[in-house]
């Protein structure tokens, strides 16, 4: 052999063979040298049994081993027993010879025994005879690839399970033509169609005809490719043809490129909920029709009630007409207090009652309450009798409404019991809650009704029913005011024929909602009403367009020795004061044309009239309507029908600024 400069070559062989061979080592080193710095993947060659012959630095970053550790050693060092067990190793390299190249994925293990996703080519390597010279192999490591594919999968797997699951909204997809393309569990629960049945089916088939007729499906399918998304509520027909309101909306997908490749689309079945509102709707109105209805009632039991006020004045009247009178002013009381309970039923019901709290003694509470039922007992010639500590019994609440409880407790004690007959009201006090029992010898209550007596227009019809049956709502009502001061009502009975007993409990010097007082100006006390002084003669000036309300009052006031002005509207009231300087004015609110908020402000433009007591008359008694007469600048809210005590009032109070200098006339 001889020396040159490729190297040693066979003597006797020719140039052209020694320089292809010296061509031969300088690629070799030259791929060498191109592999061996890789580092993100991990390439390096087999003999033909899978031993490993070379390793750059990607294989042993990749795989942990240096160079000097696994050369010699079997390829198949790298995979999991179990993919050893199944001889894949070996089936990897049968199918790179089978085919000369060979692609998988799978777990590989490290030096460190730990675990990394592979990507793995292996190419067949041959010799010009066509010989097996060994093979190739390239290792990527795609672990976090993997995750991240993984995570992908599995998060669109939950999503596609939470959808599928999801069973109170029908959500499925449709491609850009609006045709189904998804359904799920919802969706068959609220339209009927199994999956098979409506995939690949139009949209619009969810529609009334008159919709489609309107093209609103296409619509809507428009909006959402413009827009990005679609929200609308309307009526969807289901697969048997029942209707059901539907809140819809729809979402337009695109690709990375902006390309519109379907839409997302998600309903809801409203209908229980319309429902609820249009019965929310109804019961507002209804509402609104009773404050109205009760309005309209008070307007005619003004003149009644005034009537009644001036035919005391008459002198010498016969004890017929003492009867009748009373008779009358019974019935009109009992009108009114129904009027008032329909109010009160609608702020209840709508969460708009208001208790004037401040504190109160419960013997006068207890007290009122019997003297305002006392028409009641006494037309039946019945006796209440009462039973209390002399001890006093404090506590905070609205004086007005637990009369008024109690008022109606004994008003339900009287209706029920035979004339005659004992009414026990026996107050005393457990710990420091004051309990207030009202006991009656009436019909009685049969067992299982204790509690849906005080429903809204609960009556037990199934009991003898007396003369007098009334609405159903007394009991409700006193509930409801009882429970707002933080007490309880209940009922007992031995049974039918035994009589009745109610029990109140309310707590002892209880902090007020407000934490101070808010009795109202506007609500006396019987008592207070009781002691009005006598005034002197007044000038009063009266503006309402209902002629009898008003005629009547006049009457009443010149009876009790005033000098009395009428006026039918806004504009007369002008006319009347020319050479009028009233002491009072009192002024309907409702009044055609000019309200009597615009009298009011027309009125006040006088100065002669800076003196003038100014009262509101209305047949709304809220507080908000209270607070609008106040705001208005009226000094007193007067509710029809007038109590005569309140004109008292009225009077007193515009006879207490009187100028003491008598004023021009």
């Amino acid at each position: 052999m001889t020396k040159s400069d490729s190297g040693l070559v066979p003597q006797g062989s020719a140039a052209p063979q020694a320089e292809s061979l010296a061509a031969a080592g300088r690629s070799s080193r030259r791929f060498e040298a191109l592999v061996q710095p890789i580092e993100d993947y991990a390439i390096f060659l087999l003999d033909p049994d899978g031993c490993v012959a070379t390793w750059n630095r990607g294989a042993a970053r990749i795989k942990g081993y240096e160079a000097h550790e696994i050369i010699g050693e079997h390829f198949s060092r790298f995979y999991t027993e179990e993919a050893k067990a199944r001889r894949w190793p070996e089936h990897e390299l049968e199918q790179a010879v089978l085919h000369g190249r060979f692609n998988d994925e799978g777990w590989r293990v490290r030096k460190d025994g730990t675990m990394f996703w592979a990507n793995v080519v292996i190419t067949a390597l041959r010799e010009n005879d066509g010989s097996l010279a060994g093979f190739a192999k390239v290792t990527r490591d795609l672990t976090v690839e993997r995750r991240q594919v993984e995570a992908l999968r599995l998060s669109e797997e939950r999503f596609r399970l939470l959808v599928e699951n999801v069973s109170d909204y029908a959500i499925f997809m449709l491609d850009p033509e609006g045709q189904v393309v998804s359904w799920n569990s919802g969706a068959t629960n609220l339209i009927g169609y199994r999956p098979a049945e409506i995939i690949g089916q139009h949209v619009s088939v969810f529609y009334p005809s008159e919709d489609m007729a309107e093209g609103q499906p296409e619509g809507e399918l428009r909006r959402a490719a413009e827009q990005g998304r679609s929200v609308n509520e309307g009526w969807r027909v289901r697969k048997d043809g029942s209707m059901f309101w539907a809140n819809v909306t729809l979402t337009a997908i695109h690709d990375a490129h902006g390309h519109l490749t379907g839409f997302a689309k998600v309903t809801r079945d409203m209908t229980e909920s319309r429902r609820n509102d249009e019965l929310e709707h109804s019961s507002e109105q209804m509402k609104q029709f009773l404050a109205l209805l009760a309005h309209e009632l008070r307007n005619p039991l003004a003149p009644v009630r005034n009537a009644i006020a001036t035919m005391r004045l008459v002198p010498q009247a016969s004890a017929e007409m003492d009867r009748a009178r009373d008779l009358i002013e019974r019935q009109i009381t009992h009108l009114t207090r129904l009027v008032d309970d329909l109010l009160d039923v609608g702020r209840i019901t709508s969460g708009k009652i208001e208790l004037r709290e401040a504190p109160l003694e419960l013997h006068e509470v207890i007290a009122h309450a019997i003297e305002a039922a006392q028409p009641f007992t006494a037309a039946r010639n019945q006796q209440v009798d009462v039973q209390m500590p002399d001890t006093p019994l404090r506590m905070i609440g609205d004086h007005t409404r637990l009369v008024q409880v109690l008022q109606n407790l004994l008003h339900n004690a009287s209706k029920f019991s035979p004339d005659g007959s004992r009414i026990v009201v026996d107050v005393h006090t457990v710990s420091r809650v004051a309990q207030i029992q009202v006991r009656d010898q009436g019909r009685g209550l049969r067992h299982g009704t204790f509690e849906s007596i005080f429903g809204l227009f609960s009556q037990d019809r199934t009991m003898p029913s007396p003369s007098e049956t009334g609405l159903g709502i007394g009991l409700m009502l006193c509930r409801s005011l009882v429970e707002l001061h933080g007490g309880t009502i209940s009922a007992t009975s031995a049974g039918p024929g035994t009589g009745s007993t109610f029990t109140v409990r309310l707590p002892l010097e209880r902090i007020g909602a407000h934490g101070h007082t808010l009795l109202s100006p506007f609500s006396p006390t019987l008592a207070d009403a009781q002691a009005a002084p006598s005034v002197p003669a007044l000038r009063v000036l009266i503006v309402d367009d209902n002629r009898d309300s008003a005629d009547s009052l006049a009457m009443l006031f010149e009876l009790k020795g005033h000098d009395v002005r009428v006026a039918y509207s806004a504009r007369q009231a002008r006319e009347r004061i020319v050479d009028f300087t009233p002491d009072a004015a009192l002024i309907d609110i409702a009044m055609p044309e000019i309200d009597g908020y615009a009298a009011l402000r027309e009125l006040r433009e006088e100065a002669r009239l800076a003196n003038t007591l100014f009262a509101a008359m209305t047949g709304f008694g809220q507080a908000a309507d209270v607070e609008l007469t106040r705001a208005a600048g009226f000094e007193m809210h007067l509710v029809k029908p007038v109590d005569a005590a309140r004109f008292d009032e009225v009077l007193a109070r515009a006879a207490a600024r009187r100028p003491a200098v008598p004023r021009p006339a």
